[in-house]
């Protein structure tokens, strides 16, 4: 192995630019992934952040017991698809109201009585903001006399769910199409990195070294370029993040699984070009 790694770093420097080239090429073609993996990430997290508003309101009755709230919440928390439920006074949801909408300050501010109803807010839990869980937990509060209506947003809900859909779809299908486009430009720097080390293949053939003997030092080499292209890669996606993020509107960085998956992934294509391009090149000579 150590003779195998020598080899690789030697031929790294016998062709440096090659070499170069080869791991600008792993580069350009994970840099391409990198920035797909950054706008995809981003916009993962602006739909959870949005799903999390998912709630089911249920407004309570004017003139109800406190028992019967009490029952009505209890029953609500028991529900599987629900992770809390937090109880707005009247006086708390004027107030809500009164920040969120500057006009209601004016239009109730003067008025002896509060007319915003007392109400309790259901949140739900991940995986369970589906118009399908939604509506069952609508229609179990509606059940209850303590309540005088049950919303959710109805339409809203069925137009996030949908648009998580497509997302995930779109990013299945391009992820997937970028993925094999990136292996596709490795393969081919790689083919033509070992094809013009011909000359060094064939007289290591004449000396008697076996295939796997001449194996070792590509697949290390393609090891090496491909892991230093990784690097680049992400090295590229970070400045164009940083650029992004303070000149057009603020970003978050992939998480640190995805840069080292990143760079693995670099070398993983390379090992994987370098052993399909010297079997075959080890095959027609």
């Amino acid at each position: 192995m150590m003779q195998a790694l020598r080899e690789a770093f030697a031929a790294i420097r016998r062709a440096p630019f090659l070499s170069a080239l080869s791991a600008a090429m792993v580069a350009l073609a994970l840099f391409v992934v990198g920035l797909f993996g950054l706008v995809t990430y981003n916009m993962h997290q602006a739909l959870t952040r949005v799903e999390e508003r998912v709630e089911v309101v249920a407004y309570i009755r004017e003139g109800a017991r406190d028992d019967e709230v009490q029952v009505a919440r209890d029953v609500l928390l028991g529900l599987e698809e629900v992770s809390a439920v937090k109880h707005v006074s009247k006086e708390e949801a004027l107030r809500i109201a009164s920040e969120d909408v500057p006009e209601f300050e004016e239009i109730f501010g003067d008025l002896e009585v509060n007319p915003l109803p007392a109400s309790l807010e259901v949140e739900l839990h991940p995986g369970y903001r589906t118009p399908e869980s939604v509506e069952r937990v609508a229609a179990a509060a509606s059940l209850h006399d303590a309540f005088e209506d049950v919303i959710f947003g109805q339409e809203w809900v069925d137009r996030l769910y949908v648009l998580r859909t497509v997302a995930a779809v779109t990013t299945t299908i391009l992820g997937t199409a970028f993925a094999v486009v990136a292996a596709l430009i490795i393969a081919t720097a790689v083919r033509i990195a070992i094809f013009a080390r011909g000359d060094e293949i064939r007289i290591m053939r004449l000396v008697g070294a076996t295939n796997g003997f001449i194996r070792r030092p590509f697949l290390l080499e393609g090891f090496l370029t491909g892991a230093i292209g990784g690097i680049l890669a992400i090295l590229m996606t970070y400045v164009a993040f940083l650029s992004a993020d303070r000149l057009i509107f603020p970003l978050e960085w992939i998480p640190l699984e995805w840069v080292f998956g990143g760079i693995l992934t670099g070398a993983g294509f390379g090992i994987v070009a370098s052993g399909f391009a010297i079997r075959r090149y080890l095959q027609e000579v």
